[in-house]
C-alpha cells in the first residue's frame, strides 16, 4: 500500500510532463494511469482517503463549485474486486436517481492496453443541484494493482466539437506497467 500511495505524485508528474513539456526524461515505475491534464485546465481539487486518490481538473479561471468542464481522476488502490462494467452500471443507476429524465448509453466493454475496461456516456437534461444540463463520459480500467476511473464532464448540452473532444480524451486514457513488457510504460520527456 505504501508503494502505491506514490501514485498521486507519479500520476501528476506524468500530467505535467505531457502538458508542460518537462525537459528531463523519466521512466515510470510499476503500474501507472496514463492521463493528461487538458490544455487550459488546472488542478482544482485533490484528496486521498480510504484507499482512493482523487483529482479534479477544471478550466483556468473556474472553481470546483462553478465549472463548465471538469475532468475527474480516481484511483482505487489495491481494489482487485472492482469490475469496470459493474462499477459503471452502478454509476448509471446513481445518475438516474440524481437526474430526472437522464439517459445513458449501454456500458461498452473491451480492453485498454490489455486491461479490462468499460465506458459509458451519461446525459442529464437538468441536474437539480445546479439547474443546468450535464453530460459526462467515463472510462473504468481494472489494473493488476488498482482500479482506475476517469471522467470528463460538461455542464451543458455539448456541441459536436465538445463531444468529440470528450470522446478523444476518454479514448486516450490508458494504464501501463513497467514490470510487464507487453504493457510497458512510455518514457516521459
Amino acid at each position: 500500500m505504501k508503494k502505491r500511495s506514490k501514485w498521486t505524485a507519479v500520476g501528476f508528474a506524468l500530467m505535467v510532463a505531457v502538458v508542460g513539456g518537462a525537459v528531463h526524461a523519466q521512466q515510470l515505475k510499476n503500474e501507472n494511469l496514463l492521463v493528461g491534464m487538458p490544455q487550459g485546465f488546472k488542478l482544482g481539487f485533490k484528496d486521498s482517503k480510504n484507499g482512493m486518490n482523487m483529482q479534479e481538473f477544471i478550466p483556468t479561471g473556474e472553481t470546483v463549485q462553478s465549472w463548465t468542464e471538469m475532468v475527474t481522476v480516481q484511483v482505487f488502490l489495491s481494489r482487485k474486486d472492482l469490475q469496470p462494467a459493474a462499477f459503471l452500471g452502478a454509476m448509471q443507476q446513481q445518475w438516474a436517481g440524481a437526474c430526472k429524465g437522464s439517459s445513458a448509453t449501454p456500458v461498452a466493454t473491451g480492453k485498454v492496453n490489455g486491461y479490462d475496461a468499460a465506458s459509458v456516456l451519461l446525459r442529464c437534461p437538468l441536474l437539480a443541484s445546479t439547474g443546468k444540463p450535464e453530460t459526462t463520459m467515463l472510462t473504468a480500467i481494472k489494473g493488476n494493482d488498482s482500479f482506475y476511473v476517469v471522467q470528463r464532464a460538461v455542464r451543458s448540452v455539448p456541441t459536436p466539437e465538445q463531444f468529440q473532444t470528450m470522446k478523444q480524451y476518454i479514448e486516450s486514457v490508458s494504464v501501463c506497467d513497467s514490470r510487464l513488457p507487453s504493457r510497458a510504460c512510455p518514457t516521459v520527456k
